[in-house]
């Protein structure tokens, strides 16, 4: 499993992580043996929500994993907080009180990353680095990041938060191509010439953000996945005889794409099938070519100018 840099930060982990936030499909059996076997191939990263079945993923992967020094210090750890119900909260007291939860929960003394969930309309950014303090000088969060945040949000955040914001955690996948459309139709009359993130990707990359691609395998806003859906003959094509060629599976081929990205990005994956999870895993060393990662961008219904 290849390794990468999470940001500015002296985080080496997977270059695939494991999102938990279906851990509640499973029982606590069921999961000790996924999550076991993500480890053993090689998958250290595991991401988290505090909104994640109601907090209940949190406490099903402690239980799985038996939380102890010596298997903590096998993975790194991150979970999101700013979600409640139906409304957001960056407040500093809903913070700091979020990662009391989910450390409770998750049965450790630290987090490694905590990301900021969804942008909070009435954020206050001193709050939000006042917190982040509270956190860091208590040690119970090593590294901080965002979620779904364009760069001037990211930006006003940075006028007043000491700490490095070394993720951003963004949909990405071959069917929610956005932050790569832009930047190809730069100039033109196109649809997907519109700048709808700010561009965020050039963004990150300028300023050694790692993004995380959320939904990888999903199509519009958790509409379905693409991959052996009939709605989209062309890209299964292409998909299948790209996978044919390095032996591997379109899933896996559906990473390979993402991880292909110059910028680092790292893809999150949440199936909670131990055999799905292997053949994905199989992307980690892959590298499709830039002619192959074209074909698939268009097999997908984009033009290039």
């Amino acid at each position: 499993m290849r390794k990468l840099k999470l940001g500015k930060s002296d985080l080496f982990v997977s270059n695939l992580a494991f999102g938990c936030m279906r851990l509640t499909q499973l029982s606590v059996m069921e999961a000790e043996k996924l999550l076991h076997h993500a480890l053993g191939l090689g998958i250290d990263f595991f991401d988290h929500a505090d909104i994640y079945g109601g907090g209940h993923s949190e406490e099903i992967f402690a239980k799985a994993i038996q939380m102890r020094p010596s298997v903590r210090e096998k993975m790194k750890i991150q979970s999101k907080c700013g979600i409640r119900e139906g409304f957001f909260d960056f407040s500093k007291n809903h913070i700091v009180e979020s990662v009391d939860g989910i450390l409770k929960r998750l049965q450790t003394e630290y987090l490694d990353v905590l990301l900021l969930h969804r942008p909070d309309a009435l954020m206050k950014p001193e709050e939000v680095a006042e917190a982040f303090q509270v956190l860091k000088d208590s040690g119970k969060v090593r590294q901080f990041g965002v979620s779904n945040h364009n760069p001037l949000q990211i930006e006003l955040l940075k006028q007043y938060v000491a700490q490095d914001l070394i993720v951003n955690q963004l949909q990405f996948s071959i069917m929610h191509s956005g932050m790569v459309d832009a930047g190809l139709q730069v100039n033109t009359q196109h649809v997907n010439g519109i700048n709808r993130d700010g561009s965020v990707l050039d963004y990150s990359r300028i300023n050694h953000m790692t993004i995380q691609a959320w939904s990888p395998f999903q199509y519009g806003f958790f509409e379905g996945v693409f991959i052996d859906n009939e709605k989209f003959p062309e890209l299964n094509t292409k998909l299948m005889e790209i996978a044919e060629t390095y032996g591997v599976t379109k899933t896996a081929i559906a990473i390979a794409w993402i991880l292909r990205h110059p910028a680092g990005i790292q893809p999150v994956v949440g199936t909670m099938n131990q055999e799905r999870l292997s053949l994905i895993a199989t992307a980690s060393d892959l590298q499709i070519t830039r002619k192959e990662w074209y074909d698939i961008y268009q097999a997908a219904g984009n033009k290039l100018p």
